[in-house]
């Protein structure tokens, strides 16, 4: 057949099926990408008045503008985030600080979002910030948490930030801390920090709350296995979550595991005993004993002056913290280390510089600028 009378028998066809709803009208050709009438809106830039004045209002939208602020990686932002949380810093302190880690699968959103609404029907006001896992490969982070507590991310009383940590948990830390003071400013008296999970980013977390909960599960196995003496010194309380149906008896079998385990440990600068506790988020069993646990905790380290000790001896800790990331972006942003940088590393690569050699001559350039100024 020739192609000829193909193209006629394809014509025959159109016309019969002009009507058809099969038909494909054929598109208009050459049309912009996006609404041509479309215009963004640049968002009014807010003055440092505008933004302490609207974090002490309680107006949520400031306050997370603000926390944006205090996260950018633009030093022209720098100044005026540390001069909004220099001028709300004495309205804060006077909040509940808790740390929340636990294993994989412990069901630390879960257990937030349930003792967070009976926190609040308690007349608290939440803030839960949670650092969130980033990819070291992408930089990219999920950000979900507001997508797995659904009941609360509604509760006008609650307000949930998550924190990429982006492989720089130094720089995280000091900027969760930034955004603890900017919510107490807010009128945020209770405020869950949330971590990645057990690992290095607890003992900086351990910094910065008064209180550290440690979440189990139990039925995995040895329930002591792979758990690191270090965190486990640190938390204040042990709570074996899912204690529902069939694993109630495991949770308290778990539950006597953890208590044996932490009698073994010396007693903590606090005088606090680690007290263990079972509960359930999905059942809502076990979380009135577990804020009465809270309660107590506080009252105890408040009573023999362990609190304002501990908040005291955080001030000291996060002053030096301050310093070193202070110098550790005045080196690196300096114009002499920056032209140097990629060419000394480049040596050091090919052998031709040990590592030592170079950042003293890196370092060397650096002070003998702020040498010379003198």
């Amino acid at each position: 057949m020739s192609f000829t009378k193909i193209d006629h028998y394809e014509k025959e066809y159109r016309d019969m099926h002009h009507d058809s709803a099969l038909n494909v009208t054929e598109g208009v050709e050459n049309q912009p990408m996006v609404n041509p009438y479309f215009v963004r809106k640049k968002r009014r830039v807010l003055s440092t008045d505008e933004y302490v004045q609207g974090i002490l209002d309680g107006n949520i939208t400031i306050l997370s503008q603000a926390i944006t602020l205090i996260e950018s990686n633009n030093p022209d932002n720098y100044a005026q985030a540390q001069e909004i949380i220099e001028r709300c810093l004495p309205h804060a302190g006077k909040s509940v600080r808790i740390g929340i880690t636990g294993v994989p699968g412990a069901g630390k959103s879960t257990f937030i979002e349930a003792i967070g609404n009976m926190v609040t029907s308690l007349h608290h006001k939440l803030a839960v910030l949670a650092i969130d896992p980033s990819s070291e490969r992408s930089g990219g982070s999920i950000l979900g948490d507001k997508t797995r507590m659904e009941s609360i991310s509604t509760n006008p009383k609650v307000f949930i930030r998550p924190s990429p940590s982006a492989g720089s948990l130094g720089g995280v830390a000091r900027k969760t801390r930034e955004t603890i003071v900017l919510c107490e400013a807010a009128g945020f008296d209770v405020v869950f920090i949330e971590t990645v999970g057990v690992g290095q980013s607890e003992t900086a977390v351990h910094s910065m709350v008064d209180m550290f909960m440690l979440l189990q599960i139990s039925g995995a196995g040895d329930e002591l296995q792979g758990i690191k003496r270090g965190i486990m010194e640190m938390a204040d309380m042990v709570l074996i979550t899912k204690a529902e149906g069939e694993n109630i008896h495991r949770a308290e079998l778990a539950k006597a595991q953890f208590q044996n385990a932490l009698q073994l440990f010396p007693t903590p600068d606090s005088g606090w005993r680690t007290k263990v506790y079972t509960c359930s988020s999905v059942k809502g069993t076990g979380l009135e004993e577990v804020w009465k646990g809270v309660e107590d905790f506080l009252e105890f380290i408040q009573r023999n002056g362990y609190f304002e000790q501990h908040r005291n001896q955080q001030n000291k800790y996060w002053m030096y913290e301050s310093i070193n990331e202070a110098l550790k972006s005045s080196f690196y942003l300096d114009p002499d280390i920056e032209s140097r940088i990629e060419d000394t590393e480049k040596r050091v690569l090919d052998a031709k510089l040990s590592s030592f050699v170079a950042a003293k001559e890196l370092l060397d350039i650096y002070f003998g600028k702020i040498h010379d100024k003198k």
